[in-house]
């Protein structure tokens, strides 16, 4: 018995590293948009016309197919099997890989997610392994390159989302009436504001406002809205922590949003505390965070169970931990979510389960 739980341990532990190779090798592949290329091209093609179609090196191409093909993510297709059959070889992606693989995927765009492991592996590995051991936490400041991946994501969820799906379900379709009459918005962690210019430019009559502590990513904000020519947006550089003692923020929105950002926050409890403050009597907000249980044991099933936590481990929990933070990390839960917003003050918390986002859940909440 115990040979034979050795033997499937070793074939797991080979599946790790197959799939680990697998990861690095699709982020590749999304950010040179190889995959869009073979979308694109929507026929079985040899990797020098491949490579002369991407732009890249023929041999770089040939070898990242290698991993491709074998990984079960590409189809190979050998059309000659006389004379020198590699040269007749040709690959092509299935529009069924491509619905998950490409820009194009919109929502059930997973391509996107393949980089965030290599780039936390490549920016904060030194940094998260010699905390391991202090705990003091690692500061926004030690990530300057994921602010842009996040950007990325949040064009991915929100392009095809936001407007369409997410907006109309709040307050059973009452929040888009009063957006188009013009309210006041504010989106707390807002980064580099993809989501507020989705929204200033559907709803010119409401004025929108980004509060992130992140200043490259208030100032990339601000250059695009500039670039947008959007007048009912504008961004401000604060700690959400310190909102609650801001006067000039008191009972100013009509709506708030945070989109997977209070887990990520030293105080979450005061940032949450400072949402209240900002509020209008009767305002909303709209806290959307990942889905998951509190405790460990009930994530053990969670499908995305270790890519989250290791997600969490590299960049949300250290972020949280950093000064003197409580480090929630992203795999929070709902019962910690619903505890934080009560401990706020907020009087009624729907948690609300999204058909369009399977990985998220909405925590509603009213003043």
């Amino acid at each position: 018995m115990t040979q034979d739980k050795q033997a499937d341990f070793s074939r797991r532990l080979t599946d790790i590293l197959n799939h680990g190779a697998l990861n690095l090798a699709l982020a590749i592949g999304y950010q040179l948009k190889i995959f869009d290329v073979m979308a694109e091209l929507g026929r079985p093609v040899t990797s020098r016309d491949l490579a002369r179609a991407a732009g890249l090196h023929p041999r770089y191409v040939e070898e990242w197919l290698g991993v491709m093909c074998t990984g079960r993510i590409v189809e190979i297709h050998c059309t000659d099997s006389s004379g020198d059959a590699l040269k007749e070889t040709q690959y092509f992606l299935p529009e069924a890989h491509a619905a998950h693989l490409t820009r194009e995927a919109g929502n059930g765009n997973m391509g996107v997610y393949t980089q965030e492991i290599p780039l936390l592996t490549q920016i904060a590995m030194a940094r998260v392994l010699e905390d391991f051991s202090v705990g003091d936490g690692i500061g926004f400041s030690a990530y300057p390159r994921f602010q842009a991946f996040m950007s990325q994501l949040s064009h991915a969820k929100h392009r095809q989302v936001l407007i369409a799906h997410f907006l109309p379900q709040v307050d059973d379709g009452q929040l888009v009436t009063r957006l188009q009459k013009g309210i006041r918005v504010c989106d707390l962690g807002c980064g580099q504001g993809i989501a507020l210019q989705l929204m200033a430019r559907h709803y010119p009559a409401s004025a929108f406002v980004g509060i992130d502590n992140d200043a490259a990513a208030i100032d990339q904000a601000r250059q695009v809205t500039a670039d947008l020519g959007l007048s009912n947006l504008t961004f401000h550089e604060k700690d959400a922590a310190a909102i609650e003692n801001d006067p000039l923020l008191a009972k100013k929105f009509d709506y708030i949003t945070a989109f997977d950002a209070i887990h990520d926050q030293s105080h979450p409890l005061a940032a949450l505390r400072g949402v209240l403050h900002m509020l209008a009597p009767g305002g909303l907000f709209s806290m959307v965070d990942i889905d998951a249980a509190s405790h460990l044991a009930g994530n053990m099933d969670h499908p995305m169970g270790p890519f989250l936590y290791t997600v969490s481990l590299m960049h949300c929990m250290p972020v949280g931990l950093s000064d003197q933070g409580r480090g929630l990390g992203m795999m929070w839960g709902r019962d910690r979510a619903v505890s934080l917003l009560e401990q706020a003050g907020f009087r009624r918390i729907q948690v609300l389960e999204m058909a369009h986002d399977p990985f998220n859940v909405h925590y509603l909440s009213w003043k």
